[in-house]
């Protein structure tokens, strides 16, 4: 039995009946079948039914935000900007993904030749709460579109997202088993990955399950791409607008109750600029309104379970014990994480190697260029970095001195529908969104005629 809770009343929010072998067996025969027929549909019905998915989201943005939010805790706002990006890459796909696919003529020495973009079959996603309609439909999206059949494994605390999803698609004229949810636990992933009728898989989760997934997916000899965890640098240079810049390293922090692989995580404020930046930083972060996620002006929430809270906490404690000050909050309540800022950090602390998946921010200082960049580098992690500074010409050219999967000047980092989408080093690997993401689950065929 499936059992999730309300993180912020404690009550139960759904009870579901786990799939046996027998339903997974179904489910998987089913999306087996429908891919034959599925895989022949022209791109125009297919666009035709993800718009209608589209509409559907916006239509139904409040019933579907309002579970979001009662099963992991997601301030309500947010949780309908989230359904609101999911009708947005749904309409991306519909308008793109044949031209994103076409096949591409190369001039060799044969009569003929070219490189066609083919579907490839059953994708199996197992995905993560902490945006559990992003998550999904940036892997949906285009996936269906390609003619590939999905089916998801999604956490077990949202498994009424999961439904819901599986609904959408349903409401907007998928044929039945085009997109399905497995309601399993983790322990059935890897017989599903397994199953000879699942060709690829796609993971957003943490290192130590995308360590799993890509080691079953590699035996199986098996297509995996791996968005994984973050420890994302803020980096302000000391021309930076400061004011524009901490109102970005806000949102950049604290959105979703930091509970995100892209947040800012690590601060790294020029020495000179440090004094005047913590004191707006701070002010703005003691107005951030706290409360029930169901209210609207409720900007953090609590976190989706209390062990991850506890988690948190600890990382915390570590750091302050090796030397680290907390100049704001730092205290738990259950569920509950106060917003909290941690000075004096160095890149051996707790909350500067690992990711913190909460309202935690570490702060360090540097003296010099090439010390900032050490200092984002020396992460295991890399999925994205965000400088602020005005001087652009220079910032570009030092562009390729990060390692990470994205650089963001002046804003922090986001996934657009327009752009690809993913980490290095303990990040991952593989991309999601735009052409590449389209692409990284289809037989990619070289034809030639002679």
């Amino acid at each position: 039995m499936i059992i999730s809770r309300n993180p912020y009343t404690g009550e139960e929010v759904a009870r579901l009946k786990e799939s046996t072998k027998t339903e997974i067996d179904t489910i998987l025969e089913a999306a087996s079948k429908r891919f034959e027929t599925w895989k022949k549909t022209d791109f125009k019905h297919r666009a035709d039914l993800m718009k209608n998915a589209a509409r559907e989201l916006i239509s139904n943005k409040q019933e579907y935000a309002e579970t979001i939010t009662k099963e992991m805790g997601k301030p309500i706002s947010q949780s309908i900007a989230e359904v609101e990006k999911c009708a947005w890459v749904c309409e991306y796909y519909a308008e793109n993904a044949e031209k994103h696919l076409a096949a591409e003529n190369v001039k060799t020495d044969a009569q003929k030749s070219y490189i066609s973009y083919e579907p490839i079959g059953v994708v199996l996603a197992v995905m993560p709460w902490n945006y559990p309609f992003w998550q999904v439909f940036r892997f949906a999206a285009p996936a269906l579109m390609a003619g590939n059949i999905g089916v998801l494994k999604h956490a077990s605390n949202v498994m009424q997202s999961a439904n819901n999803i599986q609904k959408i698609f349903e409401k907007a004229g998928f044929p039945k088993g085009c997109f399905q949810n497995i309601p399993v636990g983790s322990d059935k992933v890897e017989s599903i990955i397994r199953d000879k009728r699942v060709k690829a898989v796609t993971l957003t989760g943490s290192n130590s399950a995308g360590s799993d997934v890509a080691s079953v997916a590699g035996e199986e000899i098996k297509k995996s791409v791996l968005e994984l965890g973050g420890s994302n640098a803020l980096v302000v240079f000391k021309d930076a607008n400061i004011e524009e810049t901490v109102k970005t390293c806000i949102q950049a922090r604290f959105q979703n109750t930091g509970q995100s692989c892209i947040a800012g995580k690590r601060l790294i404020l020029d020495e000179s600029i440090a004094e005047k930046f913590l004191e707006l930083f701070l002010k703005q972060a003691r107005e951030l309104k706290s409360g029930d996620p169901m209210d609207k002006d409720t900007f953090i929430g609590v976190m989706a379970r209390e062990d991850l809270a506890k988690d948190l906490e600890d990382q915390v404690q570590q750091s302050v014990k090796a030397g680290a000050k907390i100049i704001l909050g730092g205290k738990r309540t259950g569920t509950y994480f106060e917003p909290t800022i941690i000075t004096g950090v160095t890149p051996n602390m707790a909350v500067f190697k690992e990711e913190t998946f909460g309202p935690v921010l570490s702060v360090t200082t540097f003296k010099n260029e090439k010390e900032a960049i050490q200092l984002v580098n020396t992460s295991s992690f890399g999925l994205g970095v965000s400088v602020f500074t005005r001087d652009i010409k220079h910032i570009e050219d030092l562009v390729p001195e990060f390692e990470d999967g994205a650089v963001f000047i002046n804003e922090l980092v986001k996934s657009d529908p327009r752009l690809p989408f993913g980490g290095t080093k303990a990040s991952g690997y593989g991309r999601e969104l735009s052409i590449q993401g389209i692409r990284e689950f289809v037989n990619i065929k070289t034809v030639y005629f002679k």
